[in-house]
């Protein structure tokens, strides 16, 4: 079964084509940074009306990098939600409109669900993973630990209680003047920092349960920041002190949800997943408990279109799919998901 994906949640058009057999075909992605990086942020309507401007060239490109037209599809999947309503309205659009002239199914799919599922995509070392595990989900808008009983079913273990990791990421980038979009130049940054130069604390480790809060971590590092030089070396090592915080509290969650769960597999999804020191700490981790740690590629921690294709393609293999009305949903709990029956 050849399914295209369409993912339009936030800032960035991701088009693939997964295939029930052969696997992933194509894939292709455009970033809309430039645009929003004089704004400091996405702005959600010029967002929207640039996904208009590229998904369907970028549908195109996709088929011919898969050798592919369009009329060899056997189903679309989209992204319908959580995220930006005007931009998953584009993607959901196009993409019933397709399935619509072509006869085929679709079905929109949960946009973090794509993000668990993206380290089943491919096969790594050891093999994809098989449930039950638990997901990390850690991105600039979800911190979540989930335990996966199976595809679809789902069991949330612990949250975030307000700024999510990723959130917090940039937020502390910009406080300390670093451009947009922060996080992933304060990574960079961090890794030209001094560990122990500057410890902060690790929040909500000290008491029982899987939530998590970084707002007040954030406010340590604006106090350290404020009170210090300013200076290169300083913002190196306090970028490195805030990482390794970050880094430490997600490792110590993930350790209990193993704990709670009776699980030794666990699967690393979203944005903050390519961080290195995050994925060195949690592989050591997993090496000691003797266990299973799973990162998708880097490509595929950001939004993508590759892992809506695969989310989608499971689902219409197991006969599912949605009807004709354009349809989307931003806020969705994952818990309310259909399971996944294979035939």
């Amino acid at each position: 079964m050849k399914v295209l994906g369409i993912e339009t949640s936030c800032d960035e058009t991701g088009v693939a084509v997964y295939d029930t057999d052969a696997g992933l075909r194509a894939h292709a992605l455009y970033s809309q940074i430039a645009l929003h990086a004089e704004y400091g942020g996405v702005v959600p309507e010029l967002a929207s009306r640039d996904h208009v401007r590229k998904l369907l060239p970028l549908i195109r490109q996709t088929l011919a990098e898969a050798g592919l037209g369009i009329e060899d599809l056997d189903g679309v999947a989209y992204t319908a939600g959580p995220g930006l309503v005007g931009a998953l309205l584009v993607g959901a659009g196009v993409a019933r409109a397709l399935a619509w002239a072509l006869e085929v199914p679709a079905i929109g799919v949960h946009h973090m669900e794509g993000h668990l599922l993206a380290p089943l995509l491919e096969d790594g070392p050891a093999g994809r993973p098989q449930p039950p595990f638990v997901a990390l989900l850690v991105s600039g808008g979800h911190t979540q630990l989930i335990h996966v009983e199976a595809i679809g079913r789902y069991r949330l273990l612990g949250e975030t209680l307000d700024d999510a990791a990723g959130e917090a990421f940039d937020k502390t980038a910009k406080l300390m003047g670093l451009p947009y979009p922060g996080g992933p130049q304060l990574a960079m940054l961090a890794e030209r920092g001094r560990p122990q130069a500057f410890r902060f604390s690790r929040p909500m480790t000290d008491r029982p349960g899987l939530d998590f809060s970084f707002s007040g971590l954030k406010t340590q590092v604006l106090l350290a920041w404020r009170d210090s030089d300013q200076s290169d070396r300083t913002r190196a090592d306090v970028a490195r002190g805030f990482e390794d915080a970050v880094v430490d509290t997600l490792a110590i969650k993930c350790g209990r949800a193993l704990d709670a769960s009776g699980c030794d597999t666990l699967v690393v999804a979203g944005g903050v997943g390519a961080n290195k020191r995050l994925r060195a700490r949690l592989q050591a981790m997993a090496e000691q408990r003797g266990g299973r740690v799973a990162f998708p590629r880097p490509a595929f921690c950001t939004d993508n279109g590759a892992m809506i294709a695969f989310a989608g393609a499971l689902r219409l293999r197991a006969g599912q799919h949605d009807d004709a009305s354009v349809r989307v949903t931003p806020r969705w709990d994952m818990a309310s998901l259909e399971p996944v029956v294979s035939g």
